[in-house]
C-alpha cells in the first residue's frame, strides 16, 4: 500500500481546470470531498477518475478535496496524480501514464 505524508495542492480555480488539496488520512481510508461547478452533471464521473488515479497507485488512505471547474478529465487525472505524488506517494512511470 502507497501513503501520502504531508498536505499538497495541485491545479489551479480558472475556468477549465481543477484544484486538488490532498492530505494524509492515517485509519480513515479515503475521503473525496467535491465542489464542482458542473457537479450537478458529472460529480459521478469525477469521483470514478478519482478512484482510478488512487487505486492506480495504491493509496487507500487520502483525504481528497477536489474544487473542479469544468476541467475534462485527462486534466482531471493530472492535478489528482500531481497532489498525490507531492504529498509524498511513491510511483514508478508504467502507473502514471
Amino acid at each position: 500500500m502507497n501513503a501520502i505524508t504531508q498536505d499538497s495542492v495541485a491545479g489551479t480555480l480558472e475556468s477549465s481546470d481543477v484544484m486538488v488539496y490532498a492530505s494524509p488520512n492515517p485509519g480513515g481510508g479515503r475521503l473525496i470531498t467535491i465542489n464542482s461547478s458542473v457537479g450537478q452533471q458529472f460529480a459521478p464521473q469525477i469521483r470514478a477518475s478519482v478512484e482510478a488515479v488512487l487505486n492506480r497507485l495504491n493509496i487507500e488512505e487520502a483525504a481528497l478535496q477536489i474544487e473542479d471547474k469544468g476541467a475534462l478529465d485527462c486534466v482531471l487525472q493530472a492535478r489528482v496524480k500531481a497532489a498525490l505524488l507531492r504529498a509524498g506517494a511513491q510511483a514508478d512511470w508504467e502507473e502514471l501514464l
